[in-house]
């Protein structure tokens, strides 16, 4: 089988999904197992499949357009006066590079901005747009493909992107067990004290209906 890591690192690391898969990585292992063709990442566009082929011995083919078509980098943009600091677009972007807190203004780092356009659709006020990167020539074949050391840094930066989120889950998780716990800590104490409030109460009905017995023997008209 292929170095799935080989390909992986010939792809532009846009984590954009474009592909049917849910990042570069997994695409990278559906080729190297033999289950995706090299046509499916419009970012990479013709000459990123120019690399891939070379990689992986298959012919040059097309770029499937079911998968979007290729064309010049964008960048995202937040219309500031539109934006109602809902967070979305920070949990949508793939490398982190979109700035703000709740019911803040948010802006993205356009340095660090891969153009993915996940950001787009989970904006509840339609408030983000693209606009050209102005970065790069257009290849002889179409336009060129990330260099290996932007696709580098993106891939940096997704990687830590879902190192912070795991190791931020763990911690809620934890959180969340240890107040299950300490919550049931609790209801056995307070099943423990009304059990034996519930015992009094009924030893003291039991020891009420006994005296009333005595006290009835002990009448003289009982």
């Amino acid at each position: 089988m292929l170095d799935a890591d080989a390909l992986n690192a010939l792809l532009p690391q846009t984590q954009c999904t474009s592909c049917g898969y849910p990042d570069c990585a997994h695409y990278a292992q559906a080729m190297a197992r033999g289950e995706a063709e090299i046509n499916l990442c419009p970012p990479g566009g013709a000459e990123g499949i120019e690399r891939l082929a070379r990689a992986t011995g298959r012919p040059v083919i097309p770029l499937n357009p079911a998968h979007g078509i290729e064309g010049p980098r964008f960048l995202a943009v937040v219309d500031e006066a539109w934006c109602i600091g809902c967070t979305k677009c920070i949990e949508a972007c793939p490398v982190d590079c979109i700035v703000g807190a709740p019911k803040q203004m948010h802006t993205v780092i356009e340095a660090d901005c891969t153009g993915c356009e996940l950001c787009i659709p989970a904006c509840p006020v339609d408030c983000i747009s693209l606009v050209p990167a102005h970065t790069h020539e257009p290849h002889p074949t179409g336009w060129a493909a990330w260099s290996p050391i932007e696709a580098e840094k993106a891939r940096a930066a997704y990687e830590a992107r879902n190192t912070r989120r795991a190791r931020l889950k763990a911690e809620q998780e934890a959180r969340l067990e240890a107040k299950a716990a300490h919550k049931l800590e609790h209801l056995a104490e307070l099943t423990k004290v009304n059990d034996e409030a519930e015992l009094a109460r009924k030893r003291a009905v039991v020891e009420a209906a006994m005296a009333r017995a005595r006290a009835r023997r002990q009448s003289p008209t009982g």
